[in-house]
């Protein structure tokens, strides 16, 4: 008789799950999703109550035969792709091309993979769960409605290439109107008065100048901080009121998925993308010895902050022999979810505590180590005692006027011995200052006062980490979407990474613009979430998922309808700018070509005035007069005439300078290099890798900006995402033993394809 057949979706988790089941079942993996919407057409009958067309993935033909090899004769298969949504139609994908009479299908979820883990799921097999699956379902068919009947507007209207997105659309538009905030602020002045003063000897500390006459006092400008200079010539500072409390301050919960990603933008500077993929590396199992792998954390992809009683209970084990009893609370602290979590699945925590850091190290690289690092000590802070920190707050007087100073002293350290958030660690350090035992009437020496000017300052732009907080805060996408987001929106081009900072570019607003304008409810923040909110009622089997899309799909598609009529052609009519054609007096007015977008007269071809453009810090734009600088070597291969170096979306580029007569372009490379299609790796870098040679001749790959960006590789670059571990791309490598194949450009990654 066949032995029973394991099903996961990566390859990584087969070893692990094999060295605990003593060879009492098969193992294989699907190598991620099978099956999917065709790639070609919108793939869903709307009239056949939105019935999705799925086909089987290109390329993953190889991936179905082995499948179907490995359940051969078997009549019990358990389908035990990752536990969420994902994982859900991967099962449903693969439980229906194996399909077959007698055959019996088993969901089984690891949540986490260790010995415990592994068996404890093989031993409590479920059903497949379809309000999981429909949840899926709808999520992926919506995207698809939305992304596919959207985009060719925006290849129609601006340019080829574009995409427009039901999630993806509204985080550009969060960045635009931020960015647009930024633009219409006013900065205001106002002062501020600090008294430098000293209790009976040094050393000094700082007190702030806070109310007049019992009111909060405002200093709009010099003046006025000046007559308060002179109000307070010669008065005397007292103390007025000292007052001490002992607050106690609570460890954070475990890491959910959106809090891992933030932590570990702001202390280990990981991209959200980045977070994931060495999480899942933790999660899927390392190797720990010679053929042992091992799980080392729960799943990373949850929005709940449960944690199993078992892990408490160890974790108050380890508090009290590395800690000792002082740092051990009395039982295991719970922590309670949000009203929206899914309690499926424990917080993200180690597997066991007793895999310290100092125990991996030599088996983990360096980003996996800090990763792991990170949730342990996390994890087990959240088990420990309560700091206690002693605040002091001191009033001073000086005639009409009250000063304050406040200092803190950490009276007992608790969890904070251990870890601290980013957002704690920096208040922690602000403002401290040693401050002397006071008492009230206690007379002070002033050494100075100190009058600074300051102006407010605009709301900031948005990193990685205050990104991913704003889209949760606002229930946009799910933790485990959050990484694609912020990736896709910089792929496609919408974006730029400034100084580790998210500003749109001038193709990002411009498809925003349209986008907000044809369809204003559709790429609405409360509309998006409350979607998301559908879908997580159609997992908790609370709605149907036809119900949702008939409800979606109704004004969608007027808007769809209006919005192929109505939208502005920027490839054509442009966006008004207000600014003159300084040739012929008609508007110039901002248009898009294949070179980005730039400015154009209303009177073309009549008027063929044309410049590149830039917007002032108040968004204002400023027409850029063209280079007169000629590519020393570079005749245009058309007419003959030299090629200028030119500015545009993806920087420079050569032009002919017998333009409008003549509208050759090519890449600054030249002859030396084609483009590759791949999008540069490097943070903030926004450049495309081209193949070029060096001085013997060898070809390589290179970033477009250099000398700027010196990124590299010997290996060919192809644009396609690797299915193991999310890297952006992959290379194409050629050996006598294995031919030409597909490996990942992660040397962590062993993904590789024929």
């Amino acid at each position: 008789m066949s032995k029973p057949l394991i099903i996961v979706e990566s390859p990584t988790k087969v070893r692990t799950i094999k060295k605990y089941i003593e060879n009492k079942y098969n193992v294989t993996s699907t190598y991620g999703h099978i099956r999917d919407l065709p790639p070609k057409e919108v793939g869903i009958d709307i009239e056949n109550k939105f019935k999705p067309k799925y086909v089987n993935i290109e390329g993953k033909q190889k991936a179905i035969k082995s499948l179907k090899a490995a359940a051969a004769n078997a009549s019990d298969i358990y389908l035990a792709p990752d536990p969420d949504r994902e994982g859900e139609a991967i099962a449903y994908h693969t439980a229906e091309i194996l399909k077959k009479k007698g055959r019996q299908f088993y969901r089984i979820l690891f949540h986490e993979l260790t010995k415990k883990g592994i068996l404890d799921a093989i031993g409590s097999p479920k059903e497949l769960d379809h309000d999981k699956y429909d949840a899926q379902q709808a999520r992926r068919i919506l995207d698809r409605l939305v992304g596919y009947q959207v985009s060719p507007l925006l290849w129609e209207k601006v340019q080829r290439g574009l995409s427009a997105g039901r999630v993806q659309s509204v985080t550009v538009r969060i960045i635009c109107e931020r960015e647009r905030a930024i633009q219409a602020f006013e900065p205001e002045e106002y002062w501020s008065v600090t008294a430098i003063l000293e209790d009976n000897a040094p050393p000094s500390f700082e007190a702030k100048l806070v109310k007049k006459n019992g009111e909060k006092v405002k200093i709009p400008d010099e003046k006025t901080a000046n007559a308060i200079l002179a109000d307070l010539s010669g008065v005397q500072f007292k103390v007025t009121r000292v007052m001490k409390k002992t607050i106690k301050r609570n460890p954070l919960p475990p890491f959910i998925t959106s809090k891992l990603q933030q932590e570990s933008i702001g202390k280990l500077r990981f991209t959200a993308k980045k977070t994931m993929m060495v999480a899942q590396q933790l999660y899927e199992g390392v190797d720990l010895g010679p053929s042992e792998p091992e799980g080392l954390i729960t799943y990373m992809r949850t929005d709940s902050v449960r944690i199993a009683d078992e892990a408490a209970q160890e974790a108050l084990k380890l508090i009290n022999e590395r800690f000792g009893k002082q740092y051990v609370i009395n039982k295991p602290r719970a922590f309670k979810n949000k009203n929206k979590a899914q309690d499926a699945h424990e917080a993200i925590r180690p597997t066991s505590v007793y895999n310290t850091p100092e125990k991996l190290a030599p088996h983990l690289s360096k980003d996996q180590l800090d990763l792991y690092t990170l949730i342990w000590k996390r994890f087990l802070a959240s088990q420990m005692t309560q700091a206690l920190i002693d605040q002091k707050t001191v009033s001073i007087g000086a005639g009409a006027f009250t000063f304050n100073v406040s200092g803190s002293t950490v009276k007992f350290p608790g969890f904070m011995t251990l870890y601290m958030s980013a957002d704690t660690a920096e208040q922690e350090g602000k403002g401290k200052q040693m401050l002397p035992e006071f008492s009230e009437g206690d007379a002070l020496k002033l050494i100075k006062l100190d009058p600074k000017q300051h102006f407010t300052q605009p709301p900031p732009r948005f990193s990685e980490a205050s990104l991913v907080k704003e889209l949760e805060e606002n229930g946009i996408g799910r933790p485990s979407t959050y990484a694609n987001i912020l990736g896709t929106i910089r792929d496609k081009g919408y974006v730029d990474m400034v100084n580790r900072y998210f500003r749109p570019n001038e193709l990002g607003f411009i498809v925003n613009d349209l986008l907000v304008a044809s369809f204003p409810d559709i790429f609405d923040v409360e509309f998006t979430a409350k979607l998301e909110e559908d879908l997580d009622k159609i997992e908790a089997a609370e709605q149907d998922f036809i119900d949702v899309l008939s409800r979606f799909y109704k004004p969608f598609s007027d808007k769809l309808d209006f919005a192929k009529e109505g939208m502005i052609s920027v490839r054509g009519v442009g966006f008004p700018t207000g600014l003159d054609c300084p040739d012929c007096g008609k508007e110039a007015r901002v248009k898009v070509g294949k070179n980005g977008p730039f400015l154009s007269c209303d009177g073309y071809p009549d008027c063929t005035y044309s410049r590149d453009f830039t917007r002032d810090e108040k968004g204002n734009i400023q027409p850029v007069e063209p280079s007169q600088e000629i590519a020393e070597g570079e005749e245009c291969e058309k007419c003959g005439k030299p090629m200028m170096v030119k500015h545009g979306r993806y920087g420079q580029f050569l032009a002919c300078s017998g333009y409008p007569e003549c509208k050759n372009t090519r890449s600054v490379n030249g002859g030396n290099g084609k483009t590759t299609g791949v999008k540069c790796p490097e943070d903030g870098c926004g450049g495309e890798l081209v193949e070029r040679k060096s001085k013997r001749g060898k070809v390589f790959y290179g970033c477009s900006k250099y000398p700027e960006c010196s990124y590299a590789l010997w290996d060919k670059p192809v644009d396609k995402e690797c299915p193991e571990c999310g890297a952006e791309f992959v290379v194409e490598k050629t050996t006598k033993k294995l031919g030409t194949f597909l490996k990942c450009v992660n040397k962590e990654c062993d993904f590789q394809e024929q």
